[in-house]
């Protein structure tokens, strides 16, 4: 597919690696709208997911080249989900060179983590399928993080939109108007406090929500 027609925006992630970290990861950013490019170097993986998903690339993650080709200078972030750990190294190394400004990056160890902090990672996961969930939530923007349960039931730590702005929790109804509950908020500079109904939201809060999952991701999607 020609590069004009995958419409690389500012929102693009680009998954790398199609595992079970990489597939979880780009499950989530597809049930949520979000752009995405999927790379791996596994042909497998790749004739597998390409029907699944609309951009699946086959080539070497590492190959500062082929990453150009593809647009990487309009990317701002990625999830890179490779198992093999040199490759994975060399990837995030060559993204972190070319100007990638979030990386994401799987590790299978404390020490192979280390070394992805090093070169250029900002955020490193140790986990599978759930932690791909989350940090899908995590890099899709609506949100600074995010933990679901079993029973579709789910916590986010998200910004107060402005909507909220200048009213407290009892004026904002977001119980009623957004099924969601604000458990607490942090203000720059502040300690957490658990919120009561008289608390005022101010910009630049971030607050702890917790309900279903639709509601919870609807409610992180408001600015």
């Amino acid at each position: 597919m020609g590069r004009s027609e995958r419409h690389i925006s500012d929102d693009t992630v680009l998954v790398v690696g199609l595992g079970l970290f990489g597939t979880a990861t780009a499950h989530a950013l597809h049930d949520m709208d979000v752009p995405f490019i999927a790379v791996t170097d596994d042909h497998l993986q790749a004739t597998r997911h390409a029907d699944e998903f609309a951009h699946v690339i086959e080539m070497d993650p590492s190959d500062r080249e082929a990453l150009e080709q593809i647009g990487i200078e309009q990317i701002r972030k990625a999830v890179v989900a490779l198992s093999k750990v040199e490759l994975s190294i060399m990837t995030v190394l060559a993204l972190s060179e070319l100007g990638v400004q979030e990386i994401w990056a799987r590790a299978a160890t404390r020490e192979h983590g280390a070394i992805l902090e090093r070169i250029g990672a900002h955020h490193v996961v140790y986990s599978e399928a759930s932690t791909g969930k989350r940090v899908a939530h995590a890099v899709s923007g609506y949100m600074i993080d995010y933990f679901e349960f079993e029973d579709g039931f789910a916590m986010a730590r998200t910004k107060a939109p402005r909507m909220i702005w200048d009213k407290t929790l009892r004026e904002a109804l977001v119980r009623t108007q957004n099924k969601v509950t604000v458990v607490g908020a942090k203000r720059p500079g502040q300690d957490f406090i658990y919120a009561v109904p008289e608390m005022v939201i101010e910009a630049g809060d971030v607050l702890i929500v917790s309900g279903r999952v639709e509601h919870v991701d609807a409610f992180c999607r408001l600015r």
